[in-house]
């Protein structure tokens, strides 16, 4: 089992709700809202004072049904969505010290440039599908100031070899790629400026069952040879058993367990999450 030493990313009491809240909602409570939702006044808490860290080369797993709150966190995290309130703490960044939700957007367009890297379930959201191979990873390389067209190149060639794109297809378009191809080149991009952090959220959804296979072998041969830290979304268990070191479970917009993932899939303590392993049995 792996030992680890000290969190590379720290989250505190994340909070995002659509809807401005009523007073009836405005102190939230089991009892006021139906799941994650206030019957008064329609607020979506989506995202109810969740809390983890992740470690340095760990694999975290974030599983749950649709509507749990998921892929909201993975939004705000990488400032795809504003959030409520809360903290976020990256080592990386200014020792560890600073709220960077906090911070001014210049500085968050930073953090995601340069600290994070992202692979989103639909592909056409990490990647622009007119663009090359090569073009998609240069425009992340460019955000992150480089400038150096050799460089670009070299790496863009190095990053697809990596993900098992053939060479001689890095000129061709991502919309001419299957599904499985597509989020192997956005795996590359995400991964082509070195960034600490990985997030990947429901990145085999929608794939074929041996395309999946595929893709999960790859993100555990990267995070091995790489040491990258991974925070990975699915509401597929069997995702999370192969991958995660480490796992949530959320419902209705909170963490309602976290542990060792053999401990968690062994030993569910919450009915929620007994059931979910049922489930995969």
């Amino acid at each position: 089992m792996k030992i680890f030493e000290k969190p590379i990313l720290e989250v505190k009491n994340l909070r995002k709700q659509f809807g401005e809240g009523c007073e009836y909602c405005r102190e939230i409570s089991e009892e006021k809202l139906e799941k994650n939702y206030c019957p008064k006044c329609g607020t979506v808490y989506a995202c109810q004072d969740v809390s983890f860290e992740v470690y340095e080369g760990e694999i975290l797993g974030v599983v749950g049904e649709s509507g749990s709150g998921k892929s909201t966190m993975m939004q705000s995290l990488y400032f795809d969505d504003q959030v409520t309130s809360g903290e976020l703490y990256i080592t990386n960044y200014k020792e560890g010290t600073k709220n960077i939700f906090e911070e001014s957007s210049q500085q968050k367009t930073f953090i995601r440039n340069n600290l994070f890297g992202k692979v989103y379930q639909n592909p056409m959201l990490g990647l622009k599908m007119d663009f090359s191979c090569i073009g998609n990873i240069a425009e992340k390389l460019i955000s992150s100031g480089n400038r150096n067209v050799g460089f670009m190149t070299q790496r863009a060639k190095e990053l697809l070899d990596h993900v098992n794109i053939p060479i001689f297809r890095m000129k061709e378009a991502p919309r001419n790629f299957s599904g499985g191809m597509q989020q192997r080149v956005q795996i590359a991009k995400a991964l082509s400026n070195n960034p600490p952090i990985l997030l990947l959220d429901e990145v085999t959804t929608g794939l074929d069952l041996s395309v999946q296979a595929n893709v999960l072998d790859l993100i555990k041969k990267l995070q091995r040879e790489l040491n990258i830290s991974m925070v990975i979304v699915s509401h597929d268990l069997g995702v999370i058993r192969m991958l995660a070191d480490r796992t949530i479970v959320m419902l209705n917009g909170k963490v309602v367990e976290s542990g060792l993932t053999d401990q968690i899939l062994e030993d569910p303590k919450h009915p929620y999450t007994q059931q979910l392993v049922q489930s995969l049995l």
